[in-house]
């Protein structure tokens, strides 16, 4: 059976009626989705007793699902996925109960056994005895590790048979001191942890906007990082009390160095910080989707087509941008002689706005591992609202893809008019050339308005043949054969070309 890794365990108490080829079908139900039956007893009778009206053809379940997610709101997520599988078994079923198992372990720190007969502990202050234990001698350890309190530790090394004396004591390796007190459970101490860097890093993230802002922006980035402090302290304080918070101002100090650049590092740009955010975020989400994901999906699907989207987006990626960008000057793409680095580059940058399009299942993981009602495996309302979302991503994905070339083709242009020097689109550099025939005018044939030797066009280099010019003037794209013209790179849009009669050229638009 596919097993799915799970986070949560519930207890789930169903009633099933219909008789016994329902309760045979319902069992098998369990089973199949993995959720073992612990006990199983007549209407009335078992674990909820009379609290369940006794029934002839009904029956009791006490079964335990298992799921992936966070413990808050897992037990209403455990009786969805329940209800769901009976009525998708056609049997008539009711979760009764449903109780959130938790077994999280304590942190007990590991000592090591030691023979302190050679060196009997001196009866000094507390901070003697430590220095005592500090300084013992490794050779008087014992080879034998115990994991227990510290009240406990000594008698676990002491248990069992000794070839020798037994040992004397025990030092603590790591793990604290093994009071009772100190002690806290694995998971919210990981959570803790978390939730500091979390706090920390995200109130340092408000640092660039704070010294960027001035006005009502700035008073709301300080009420963002005052607020991103006081949460940063408060979660550093449930973890280690006041020590957790000199170390939650110590996160917060360092992390706000890196970002404005203290200590000789380079300063991080606002920019920066919310692509950093984005793809922080949607990589979580997609990681939360992956990992709820049975081993059977990823070989069935999700592997060959993300190996397809790959093989294709590193084939043709490269070529979108471009190929929208020449179509703005109603060229081909093949009239832009663009060599394969900068295709890798247009590609990258194609990637990082089709980025936004994993937004969708980003937020479907983070919806999935909180237990939300619209994401749950099957339902049929999902599959709507996955569709809806879907076509705006699609749509608003387009728009940026759409729009980055769009901007490219606006500053040419616009340079162009103003007879200043175009920026460059990804290898692709207009530059302002002057075109002088070696044959008489007439003779070359080419696309685009009659060529005018004596002023300047912009110039995209020479593809197939031809060279591919911009008549600024016209406004339209000019083609003619490389062989029958000479380039000659002009210093600006005014420049008088010698292939024409000495006039200067009246910027346009004056």
């Amino acid at each position: 059976m596919d097993k799915q890794r799970y986070d949560q365990r519930v207890r789930v108490f169903v009633e099933v009626r219909g008789g016994e080829a329902d309760w045979e079908l319902a069992g098998e139900r369990f089973a199949a989705h993995g959720w073992p039956v612990r006990e199983a007893a007549p209407a009335g009778e078992g674990p909820l007793g009379e609290a369940v009206e006794a029934r002839p053809d009904s029956r009791v379940y006490e079964i335990e699902v298992r799921l992936p997610g966070i413990a808050k709101g897992a037990d209403l997520g455990a009786a969805r996925r329940v209800a769901k599988a009976l009525r998708a078994a056609r049997v008539e079923g009711y979760v009764r109960r449903a109780d959130v198992l938790h077994r999280d372990r304590e942190r007990l720190p590991y000592w090591r056994a030691v023979d302190t007969s050679a060196r009997p502990r001196p009866a000094t202050s507390w901070f003697g005895r430590r220095l005592y234990w500090t300084c013992l001698d490794r050779p008087t350890d014992r080879h034998s590790l115990v994991q227990a309190e510290a009240e406990q530790a000594l008698r676990l090394a002491r248990a069992g048979q000794w070839d020798v004396a037994p040992p004397t004591g025990v030092r603590v390796l790591y793990g604290g001191s093994g009071r009772t007190a100190n002690r806290v459970s694995v998971e919210y101490e990981e959570r803790s942890l978390g939730a500091v860097l979390l706090w920390a890093l995200g109130t340092a993230a408000v640092l660039p906007f704070i010294l960027a802002a001035s006005g009502l922006v700035l008073g709301f980035c300080l009420t963002v990082f005052a607020l991103g402090t006081a949460g940063t302290l408060r979660a550093a304080a449930r973890l280690l009390s006041w020590w957790g918070v000199l170390g939650g101002g110590l996160f917060i100090g360092v992390f706000g160095l890196l970002m404005t650049g203290g200590l000789g590092f380079v300063p991080v740009s606002r920019r920066q910080v919310a692509l950093s955010a984005a793809a922080a975020l949607i990589s979580g989400g997609l990681w939360l989707l992956g990992r709820q994901w049975r081993s059977g999906e990823w070989v069935a699907w999700a592997v060959p087509l993300a190996a397809t989207l790959s093989l294709s987006t590193l084939v043709t990626a490269g070529s979108v941008l471009h190929t929208l960008y020449a179509a703005g000057f109603e060229l081909d793409p093949s009239d832009l002689d663009v060599s394969p680095i900068w295709k890798v580059l247009a590609a990258a940058k194609l990637l990082e706005l089709l980025s936004f399009a994993l937004a969708l299942p980003a937020w479907w993981g983070v919806a999935r591992h909180r237990h939300h009602f619209y994401a749950l495996p099957g339902e049929s309302f999902s599959f709507i609202l996955w569709f809806a979302m879907t076509i705006a991503t699609v749509t608003v994905t387009a728009y940026l893809v759409l729009a980055a070339a769009g901007q490219a083709i606006t500053r040419t242009t616009e340079a162009a008019e103003r007879g200043t020097d175009p920026p460059p689109f990804f290898g692709v550099q207009p530059d302002w050339t002057c075109v002088e025939p070696v044959v008489p005018a007439d003779k070359i044939s080419g696309e685009g308005p009659p060529l005018d030797p004596a002023r300047p066009y912009l110039s995209f280099g020479v593809a197939g043949g031809n060279a591919v010019l911009w008549d600024a003037e016209a406004g339209e794209a000019v083609k003619v054969p490389a062989s029958k013209v000479r380039l000659v790179p002009a210093e600006g849009a005014d420049q008088v070309c010698r292939g024409g009669p000495e006039r200067r050229r009246i910027p346009p638009g004056s």
